[in-house]
């Protein structure tokens, strides 16, 4: 289940309000900038190639009118899981937007608004738009199972700047 988790930065450990309805963490999250959406199902089957994933979500990808598109796809037999997701725990920024869409699995993504933290915990057919220059950090899980589109403009937008900024490992995993 897709949810939005706030945190004041305070208490890392107990939320100040959880939302689980499309509406509401679309909402909330627009109040900051982000874009949440849930996108109609494509038909994608399981072990679909990197090109039948793209193409079925063409005519949304080319609607949001960024350049290029990759696909990541981390499973728990991924030999690099361990060093991809610690890679990914750190707090980060990019000069473009962060989007993300979900085409298998799940992750959560914690971004860092001023005093606040939301966690979004994004799975199958969700659409998330960090914009550029939001401090956030992404979780794949211990055993992850995570395939989503990238999309992009310039490949420097897709290198991400770290804050230097410890604030991840204080607040919840996926797992957790």
């Amino acid at each position: 289940m897709s949810y939005v988790a706030v945190y004041p930065i305070a208490t890392a450990d107990t939320p100040n309000k959880v939302l689980t309805h499309v509406d509401d963490i679309r909402s909330i999250l627009a109040e900051h900038g982000v874009r949440f959406e849930r996108w109609q199902p494509s038909p994608v089957e399981k072990g679909a190639s990197e090109a039948e994933m793209i193409e079925a979500y063409r005519a949304q990808i080319d609607a949001l009118g960024y350049a290029a598109v990759e696909v990541i796809r981390v499973e728990n037999d991924h030999p690099q899981k361990d060093r991809l997701r610690a890679q990914c725990l750190a707090e980060r920024t990019y000069s473009e937007d962060h989007v993300r869409f979900f085409v298998a699995g799940q992750g959560l993504f914690t971004l860092h608004i001023d005093d606040y933290v939301y966690g979004v915990r994004c799975e199958k057919h969700d659409l998330l738009i960090i914009p550029a220059g939001l401090p956030h950090w992404f979780d794949m899980g211990e055993n992850p199972h995570c395939v989503t589109l990238r999309l992009f403009d310039t490949a420097q937008g897709r290198e991400p700047k770290l804050t230097g900024d410890d604030i991840a490992v204080r607040f919840p995993e996926l797992d957790d």
